[in-house]
């Protein structure tokens, strides 16, 4: 197999990064490529979330995406994940008030040139409770401003698309951002692959 080309689709909360995940994963399997998905592993973290979440807590969440992406690396053409270590770090950097007890700076560094592509939605929609994120409209204010300053930082401009949240529906067309992951060589009519979805440690939580 060839070496898996990720993509994580970024930002904060309840801007439709999962729908697009699951949405851009269909494409990608439409485009006669296997694809598995990475989840937002905040869903599974046992020390609490939202604004009210722990340094130690925000902590684990970036030790564990960065752990599921390995488990998950090399199972697929394409791996596309829902949250990148950027935006995990943003809610470390709220948590801490800006500073980095636990020196995860350079890991932070490091792992965000693991990514091929990057996709921040901007959170033009509404905030909707799903019983697990906040809908405190100035909390998720406060990662946004975080992550103004700094995804320009760890993510290289040639490397992120720029996406208002609103666009992500059924409509959406995926082909270009296909074309800017594989190169329009890559992408053509083939038969379609599903989209996989691994289990992971994270899926075994409630066993443990």
């Amino acid at each position: 197999m060839t070496p898996t080309v990720k993509i994580a689709f970024i930002g904060s909360h309840s801007v439709r990064k999962t729908n697009a995940v699951h949405s851009f994963a269909g494409a990608v399997g439409r485009s006669g490529r296997s694809v598995e998905v990475g989840r937002e592993v905040v869903r599974f973290n046992p020390l609490g979330l939202n604004e009210g979440a722990t340094a130690e807590a925000q902590l684990w969440v970036i030790m564990a995406q960065v752990q599921q992406e390995l488990e998950l690396r090399n199972r697929a053409d394409v791996l596309v994940t829902d949250r990148a270590i950027v935006d995990n770090f943003a809610y470390f950097l709220r948590a801490t008030g800006g500073q980095d007890p636990f020196d995860v700076t350079p890991l932070v560094k490091r792992w965000c040139d693991t990514y091929d592509l990057f996709v921040r939605l901007l959170p033009d929609v509404p905030l909707q409770g799903d019983g697990v994120r906040s809908t405190n409209e100035r909390f998720r204010n406060e990662i946004e401003q975080i992550l103004n300053t700094i995804v320009p930082i760890y993510v290289p401009g040639e490397r992120l698309v720029t996406l208002r949240a609103s666009a992500i529906n059924e409509a959406f067309d995926w082909k270009a951002l296909l074309v800017r992951l594989m190169g329009s060589d890559q992408v053509e009519d083939a038969p379609a692959q599903p989209v996989t979805l691994f289990p992971t440690l994270w899926d075994y939580a409630d066993e443990l």
